[in-house]
């Protein structure tokens, strides 16, 4: 398989691994479906906290330290899944955090009420490390 150094639309992907995911229709579907829970897991581990009051200290930040690195590891694939420069592995990527942010970090299925005598023009995103 040829390498890319630029954008391209194909169904021959190949991805971080060699012959990987082979060159069927049936393959690369399955390859833009992976990318796109990759990038929609990492969204979900961005925004759920999973420590509590009642941790201490310690388990609290072993937690955050193992989640953090998953979080991390699992957007470093997606990255170098991006790199194979295949517009539909991008489209993927990018489908699957914005779905993932409007799922976990948006305020559209956000249960807590909205102030109302809040200034909706000075917010801004969330960091991408929180």
């Amino acid at each position: 398989m040829e390498t890319h150094m630029t954008f391209y639309w194909g169904k021959t992907i190949e991805i971080l691994f060699p012959g990987w995911p082979g060159r069927s229709f049936f393959s690369s579907v399955i390859v833009l479906i992976f990318v796109f829970l990759l990038a929609f897991t990492v969204e979900w581990l961005s925004h759920t906290k999973f420590t509590t009051s009642a941790m201490d200290n310690l388990t609290a930040g072993l937690v955050q330290t193992i989640l953090y690195g998953i979080r991390v590891g699992l957007a470093f694939i997606v990255m170098l899944a991006v790199m194979s420069y295949n517009v539909g592995i991008l489209l993927a990527a990018v489908t699957g955090y914005s779905i993932g942010f409007l799922v976990y970090g948006s305020k559209i299925f956000n249960r807590s009420k909205i102030d109302p005598n809040l200034n909706l023009d000075s917010l801004d995103l969330p960091p991408l490390n929180c």
